[in-house]
């Protein structure tokens, strides 16, 4: 009998430590100011901590294409498609793709990069309306867009995506052959003249 009272004791403590605690912090959401009130967040940035690890920033113009980014990514979410350069010896970066729906944001794609042109930048919201925003191909980015400590913005990305030209144009149809003249078969010399 003295353990159940016992620990219908030490139940009644903790459920009481709890509601305690949450009782307490209900309160304090009461107390505190909104945080846009703080910082006008989408007028100004918020202040952030130095080793903060947000969105990437990429440097095209450093980038040699080895691939070691893409390798040391555990969650296989960067995609380089990179061709020979035919003026030289390495490799023209014709796309460097991040998928952010994949991304956790370790950062162990900014170690192995023999020149540095990966780290984690500062950007913290990258919005958009559908996955395939998510998608970040830092090689059509504009190069002050896409490099430096300027924010990544949804727009900038937005923009990157837009075709300019139709995805697909329907060719023209072939010229049809033109109809053979009907040919009047020779008479044979077995049969009659007509």
């Amino acid at each position: 009998m003295r353990d159940w009272l016992q620990n219908v004791r030490l139940a009644i403590s903790t459920i009481a430590a709890g509601m305690y605690v949450t009782l307490w912090t209900m309160a304090q959401s009461f107390r505190r100011k909104p945080f846009t009130q703080h910082f006008e967040y989408p007028e100004k940035p918020i202040p952030i901590r130095p080793r903060y690890r947000g969105f990437h920033r990429y440097d095209l113009t450093t980038c040699i294409g080895c691939d070691k980014c893409a390798k040391a990514c555990p969650v296989d979410c960067i995609y380089i498609d990179k061709a020979k350069n035919p003026a030289g010896k390495g490799f023209v970066i014709n796309g460097f793709k991040i998928d952010y729906t994949k991304c956790m944001f370790c950062s162990l794609c900014v170690d192995p990069c023999p020149v540095d042109c990966i780290f984690m930048g500062s950007t913290h919201d990258l919005s958009c309306f559908g996955r395939d925003g998510c998608v970040v191909d830092y090689a059509t980015l504009p190069l002050d867009v896409a490099w430096g400590q300027a924010t990544l913005n949804p727009t900038a990305v937005f923009e990157s995506k837009k075709v300019a030209l139709p995805v697909w144009v329907k060719p023209p149809d072939p010229p049809k052959p033109a109809p053979a003249p009907a040919a009047t078969p020779a008479p044979t010399p077995d049969q009659p003249k007509a």
